[in-house]
């Protein structure tokens, strides 16, 4: 600009460079928003993928439950409650003591089978020696048959020529007509003792049907007596053992109070259809317990169930009334535990699970 030249502050000289620097900074701006814009819509679609990529490797389950062993006490025999030998609640062991019936009516039934058990061994025996009897009869007997036969024939012989009458002749032959009548009722006899020893003279007591039926009815009385006592069939945790209680009669086969066990749990979940895709049993499984916050237990898949739940409901669904929506159905797992805290576990309580499939997606899955 030129010596003593006065510039003015509205001048379009002072303006123009300003306006190329806003001009600028405004472009400037712009690239930013749309490199920014862009890089967010590829930041998110990157970080999308990678979720993508590593989803399918875990399916979870929310809807579980702690599941144990369990059993309403029951007997197979009736009677009056003699004692009750636990309290609710109670943990026991294998084999212990529950409670017990009144025995007295199952002791004398005991001894009433062992004395027809006995009775049933001097019938076989008495059988026996009345068959060998018998036999010595029937042999006394064919030697008298063959007396009778030798004179009837010596009779025979001189009839004839006058050397005996006609009825000493007809005496010899009714005399030999009887003694073989006798012989045929000494053998009936002797069939039916043999008969009482299944056919064998020389069978041992304890292969008879009259001892094995004896032996069955002391069996079953014996058997009676012990289901009497009731005892634990495995260990745990007796519940409701109040509604028993001595004096009551306990008719055979009602529930008595329930056992849980301390030692058979698993967990019971519910996923969806859909997300056992790549679930298989023996997948390795990890298990939270909501009783217990912070607390990891270790699994396995044990076992998928071969239907949904529905299935076993009372009225399954039915896909042919004409208005039906398609539900998402769930299929139970069970998962077996294998380590985790030493804490109790109780039966339903609510739990979680994720059960490691070993699946990894592809960018071939998209396509």
């Amino acid at each position: 600009m030129p010596e003593g030249t006065v510039t003015h502050p509205g001048s379009t000289r002072n303006t123009a460079p300003a306006s190329n620097r806003g001009m600028r900074r405004v472009n400037r701006l712009l690239r930013l928003r749309t490199i920014l814009m862009l890089g967010g819509v590829l930041a998110v679609l990157i970080i999308s993928l990678i979720v993508w990529l590593s989803g399918g490797q875990y399916v979870g389950s929310d809807d579980a439950y702690v599941s144990a062993a369990k059993v309403s006490l029951s007997t197979d025999v009736s009677g009056l409650v003699e004692g009750v030998d636990v309290t609710n609640n109670q943990h026991v062991n294998k084999g212990q003591l529950l409670f017990s019936l009144d025995s007295s009516a199952f002791t004398i039934a005991v001894a009433s089978a062992e004395a027809q058990l006995a009775q049933a061994v001097l019938d076989i025996n008495a059988a026996k020696r009345g068959y060998a009897e018998a036999q010595a009869e029937i042999a006394a007997q064919r030697a008298v048959i063959a007396s009778d036969q030798s004179n009837l024939a010596k009779y025979a012989a001189v009839l004839h020529n006058g050397g005996v009458t006609q009825a000493t002749y007809d005496n010899a032959k009714f005399q030999l007509q009887a003694d073989q009548a006798k012989l045929d009722e000494l053998a009936a006899a002797s069939g039916v003792q043999l008969a009482k020893l299944a056919g064998n003279a020389n069978i041992p007591d304890e292969q008879t049907p009259e001892y094995l039926a004896a032996l069955a009815k002391l069996n079953n009385a014996q058997r009676e007596l012990d289901h009497s006592a009731v005892r634990a069939p495995f260990s745990g945790y007796v519940t409701e053992v109040d509604q028993l209680q001595p004096g009551m009669f306990l008719p055979a086969g009602t529930a008595a109070f329930g056992l849980v066990s301390d030692t058979d749990i698993w967990i019971t979940s519910q996923p969806k259809e859909s997300d056992l895709t790549n679930v298989r049993p023996g997948q390795a499984v990890t298990i939270t317990i909501d009783t217990y916050p912070g607390a990891t237990w270790k699994g396995v898949v044990d076992s998928i169930s071969p239907a949904s739940g529905s299935e076993f409901s009372i009225l399954p669904a039915q896909n042919s009334s004409g208005n039906w929506v398609k539900v998402v159905q769930r299929i139970p797992v069970r998962t077996r535990i294998t380590s985790g805290p030493n804490l109790p576990l109780r039966d339903g309580m609510s739990a979680e699970i994720s059960i490691d499939t070993n699946h990894h997606r592809h960018l071939s899955d998209l396509f």
